[in-house]
């Protein structure tokens, strides 16, 4: 093959244009994969502390955010910053004003920010999307509180474990003032520190007063005349300070106070993400303990959480263990202390027990872990024995102990295990003293509080629903009066919604033949139900799609076979003998965009066109029709090639679809000097049999349709001799994905080369070569041939 023509240089202005686009659609990208990870993290605070599944933790997110009229990622950051909220302590400085539970003065009952304030929040929960650093959260504040509280500087102080704080962001104030007051000791009378030690703000409105009370920041202090330190989280347990300085003198206003409210309730999520942890054992803690770990009689471990840099927990430290729990672990038999938990557990967040940890280690409520079973060596001898784990929180750490099963419990285990499997559970009803005795899961199943004891077997029927309910209890009825089994369906509401359950009973009758008592279980079988009412659904939906598409395929195909008529046998124009052929995708049921059009001109001229759509079903064959007619009717009225592909690129542009692109080849015939004329838009070249020898037309210049508004076209023109055999076609005749194009064009130049026969009907055997195998797209194919006989 030749290679094609070099294009021209390409137009600056529309690449930086493009170019453009694509870095703002990167960074809105970016953004929106930003915000999805706030989310996510929020779904999982809420799947840790109420257990529940991740699209009802969405759904309780949506909930919240809708009640209070703020947007779901204000809603996210703030259930983020309020992962173990703890309400304000009732010590500190005696104040006039009333406290929320975040510490801050309360608004009035009911009372909604103003729209342009909750505008404000809404933007700076977007901003907060992209902060990385304390430094960058700092200036994202100046820069939102800058235009309506008038701030000047924003300061953010975290606590650190000595009792000090220490500068963790700011903007505003110059690298001097951020080094001398970098370290803030207790007890020093500075705000900030009472702010943290109360959990409470302090709003520093009147210098004179101020100035006495405490030691001001600032170079000199009066640079700043008012200013407030707001508590992150507002209690007691207070991690972080932000104050916000201003230059100007006078109160902050409600509406101001108001605003900072929700700054402070957006800013605790994403300061708690900027948690800086010391990866180090907690020697304190750990060599207080060591002696004890080393004295307990049952397998033992004490972990630290590791945190990543984002927040959140990625694994867990042992900073002591047992000698029962180190022969527990899987690894290499070194001490555990000082190593990570995953090193032993590498699937550990696959398993329960990682959102065990992580749900005890939010809430304080102790994780009991399922029973598994473990083999150790005993005497020489391997025993396998069963155990369960339970987490609990010990300050920042966790206790993690094992418990060991003996065979009864094992035994009751295994009963329980069995019922869980099954989601079953078994019940029992004394017909003589009306004593029913129920199991657990029974409980469970029914959503029934087990305080409230079993129900009586005739008591039962009135938890079913309505249209249920006869059938129940007739069952029983017959059960009780003439001691006939039964395996009766029924539905019943509970807190989890709809279920569907199974009642399997049967009775043990006395001497007399008189039934004394009934055994049986109750099962819930709501997901084997979903799954066959999903079955069915999707079994319909599929029939009704596919009898859709095969409509859509036949009126597509109707139509088709309307705009594009094959002519049943080799036609001649203009001196040639012209063969057409057209064959649809047997793969899918849509038929594509691909076409032909081989007609003489009035001046005795012929015109070969030869096109493909991309797509398929009806708007492919619709823009199939609209570029034929089109490109037929500007040839006859005496349109270039190259002027007529410019219009039809135009055209394509400005459709129904604009999106859309097409290839397309228009070629002239004058038989008075037997020229080609050509022109092609992106479209596979011409192949040319002469004299047995194969070889594909130099392409010339030009883009497919509908790419760019105004692409270059260029003409090509060659003569044609007697003997000649040129096809042109489109490219499902030699596309076989994954393969490279130029096998496919490879491929068809030999099979070319392999049929010499000059006879009608060679197309045929050409296209039987060609296609073997399924066809995955539209073929069509104009095989053209210039007489022996002709002459010049």
């Amino acid at each position: 093959m030749s290679p094609a023509e070099s294009g021209a240089a390409p137009d600056l202005a529309e690449l930086a244009r493009v170019v453009a686009r694509q870095r703002a659609e990167m960074d809105r990208l970016r953004e929106q994969t930003a915000m999805s990870g706030v989310v996510e993290r929020a779904k999982g605070v809420v799947m840790a502390l109420t257990g529940c599944s991740a699209d009802a933790a969405a759904e309780t997110l949506l909930q919240r955010a809708k009640a209070a009229r703020h947007s779901l990622l204000e809603e996210c950051w703030i259930t983020l910053g309020e992962v173990t909220p703890t309400p304000p302590s009732d010590t500190g400085p005696a104040t006039t004003e009333a406290y929320d539970r975040h510490g801050m003065p309360d608004s009035p009952a009911g009372d909604d920010p103003p729209d342009d304030v909750a505008d404000a929040l809404s933007r700076l929960g977007r901003a907060l999307v992209r902060v990385e650093t304390p430094q960058d959260l700092a200036g994202c504040l100046l820069e939102h509180l800058a235009p309506d509280l008038g701030a000047d500087a924003v300061m953010i102080y975290a606590r650190r474990p000595a009792g000090h704080l220490e500068l963790f962001g700011h903007a505003g104030i110059d690298e001097e003032l951020s080094a001398r007051w970098n370290q803030v000791p207790p007890f020093s009378g500075v705000a900030p520190v009472k702010t943290v030690e109360t959990g409470r703000a302090h709003w520093l409105e009147d210098f004179t007063e101020d100035s006495k009370r405490y030691a001001l920041i600032g170079e000199p202090s009066s640079r700043w005349r008012s200013r407030v330190w707001l508590p992150v989280p507002p209690s007691q347990r207070a991690e972080y300070c932000i104050g916000v300085l201003r230059e100007r003198e006078g109160p902050f206003t409600p509406r101001d106070r108001g605003h900072l409210r929700g700054v402070v309730r957006l800013c605790a999520g994403r300061l708690r993400a900027f948690a800086t942890p010391q990866d180090v054992p907690a020697e304190g803690l750990a060599s207080a303990v060591t002696d004890l770990f080393e004295a307990l009689p049952v397998p033992a471990m004490l972990l630290a959480p590791v945190r990543a840099p984002g927040g959140e927990v990625e694994d867990f430290r042992i900073d002591a263990v047992t000698a029962q729990a180190a022969g527990l672990l899987r690894g290499t038999g070194n001490d555990p202390a000082g190593r990570r938990l995953r090193e032993y557990r590498e699937e550990l967040p696959d398993e329960s027990l990682w959102q065990g940890c992580l749900h005890a280690l939010a809430t304080g409520e102790p994780y009991d872990g399922k029973p598994f079973a473990h083999e150790k060596l005993v005497d020489g001898v391997a025993e396998l024995a069963t155990y369960s784990v339970r987490v609990s929180r010990l300050d920042d750490a966790l206790l993690l102990t094992w418990v060991r099963h003996a065979s009864s419990d094992r035994q009751e285990q295994r009963l329980a295990d069995l019922q869980r499997l099954g989601s079953l559970g078994w019940a029992q009803w004394n017909l003589t003293t009306s004593v029913a005795s129920w199991s657990s899961q029974v409980f469970t199943i029914l959503g029934r509080d087990p305080g409230l004891g079993p129900l009586r077997l005739d008591d039962l029927p009135a938890l079913a629903l309505n249209d249920d309910r006869p059938r129940l209890d007739r069952a029983i009825e017959r059960l009780l009066q003439e001691g006939k089994p039964f395996d009766a369906p029924f539905r019943i509401r509970t807190p989890r919604g709809l279920r569907h359950l199974r009642l399997v009973a049967e009775a043990v009758s006395g001497v007399d033949g008189t039934p004394v008592e009934v055994h049986g279980f109750v099962q819930d079988v709501s997901e084997r139900r979903r799954a066959e009412l999903a079955l069915v659904e999707s079994e319909r939906a599929i029939l009704t799609q596919h009898d859709v598409l095969q409509a859509e395929r036949t009126l597509v195909a109707h139509l088709q076979d309307a705009l594009l008529p094959l002519p049943g046998q080799p036609v001649g124009m203009s001196g040639l003998h012209v063969e057409v052929a057209y064959l649809p995708a047997q793969a899918g049921i849509s038929v594509g965009g691909d076409w032909f059009s081989a007609i003489e001109l009035p001046e005795g001229d012929a015109l070969f066109v030869v096109g493909d759509v991309a797509g398929h079903g009806v708007d492919a064959v619709a823009t199939m029709a609209q570029l034929r007619f089109t490109a037929k009717g500007m040839m006859i009225t005496g349109s270039s090639l190259t002027g007529a592909l410019a219009r039809l690129n135009t055209l394509l542009l400005h459709s129904r679809d604009s999106h859309g692109t097409a290839t397309m080849i228009l070629a002239r015939y004058e038989p008075a000097d037997r020229s080609l004329v050509w022109a092609q838009a992106g479209h596979t070249p011409p192949l040319l049999l002469r004299d047995g020898g194969v070889t594909y037309l130099p392409r010339p210049r030009g883009m497919l349709l509908g790419a760019i508004a105004a692409p270059p076209y260029e003409e090509a023109r060659f003569r044609l001799q007697p003997g000649d055999r040129l096809l042109m076609y489109t490219d499902g005749l030699v596309e076989r994905p994954p393969e490279n194009l130029d096998k496919g064009l490879d491929r068809l130049a030999r099979a070319v080369a392999a049929d010499l026969d000059d006879e009608p009907g060679s197309l045929g055997r050409l296209l039987d070569a060609m296609l073997e195998d399924e066809r995955r797209d539209d073929v069509c194919v104009l095989d053209i041939r210039v007489p022996r006989e002709a002459h010049g």
